[in-house]
């Protein structure tokens, strides 16, 4: 059986770049069959995709399987990324809150595109999303806000949250005095600046591990909310 190599190989001479390694035997009709194929369906509605996949990863993942990094850009267009976590996903598209008059709320109120990234290392999978953002309403702000623990609403409002901070005291003196305000109502009033996010998306790609770095990527993309879906696989 002919053997076949998929380590490095040396740039210039073009043979591995270590000695010794076992070669790779040729695979069977059916693997090649398995590799040829992609796991990622072709015609498949991406927000059903993403329920099955985000379902398997809240079993999978140890900690946080809502964590997406959400990726803004300024006026000028310098990109900055951060960790967030999805509160609310569906046709609609995939909601975040957070507090406005921070960095990424100041670059999202400037330029009201985004994209998130999920990445399931348990699975060894990713999805890629991009799209408008539209700000969620008052009321849907309310509901979130006032259905977090008490200590993280006084932990939220009490923050300037990305701006210079002298000592941490001055912090923590802050959420005592608010705390003891609003212990009697057992809740915190929403500041005026702290709000969600839904984006809509119209370009959303799904990432699967394949041996050899033969990953699988389909791509779906449309030019509207509302509109049909398109796909394509896309070379890894």
């Amino acid at each position: 059986m002919e053997a076949r190599y998929f380590g490095p190989l040396n740039t210039v001479s073009g043979v591995p770049i270590k000695e010794g390694l076992q070669p790779v035997p040729e695979p069977s009709a059916e693997e090649i069959a398995r590799l040829a194929a992609s796991e990622i369906p072709s015609g498949a509605d991406p927000f059903t995709l993403f329920e099955a996949w985000f379902g398997e990863a809240k079993d999978a993942e140890l900690n946080d399987p809502n964590a997406m990094a959400l990726a803004t850009a300024a006026t000028d267009g310098a990109p900055s990324v951060r960790m967030v976590l999805l509160k609310g996903h569906g046709p609609e598209g995939f909601t975040f809150y957070t507090n406005a008059q921070s960095r990424k709320g100041k670059e999202i109120r400037a330029n009201m595109q985004a994209s998130l990234l999920f990445h399931w290392k348990s699975l060894r999978r990713q999805i890629r999303i991009e799209g408008a953002l539209k700000e969620v309403s008052a009321e849907m702000a309310d509901a979130y806000f006032h259905s977090r623990a008490f200590v993280s609403q006084v932990g939220s409002a009490a923050s300037d949250q990305s701006r210079p901070l002298d000592d941490r005291q001055t912090y923590l003196n802050r959420i005592e005095q608010l705390e003891e305000a609003c212990k009697e109502a057992g809740e915190v009033p929403r500041p005026p600046h702290w709000t969600g996010f839904t984006l809509t998306p119209v370009r959303m790609e799904f990432w699967l591990d394949r041996a050899n770095r033969l990953h699988d990527r389909r791509e779906f993309t449309r030019g509207f909310a509302g509109d049909a879906w398109q796909d394509t696989l896309l070379y890894p």
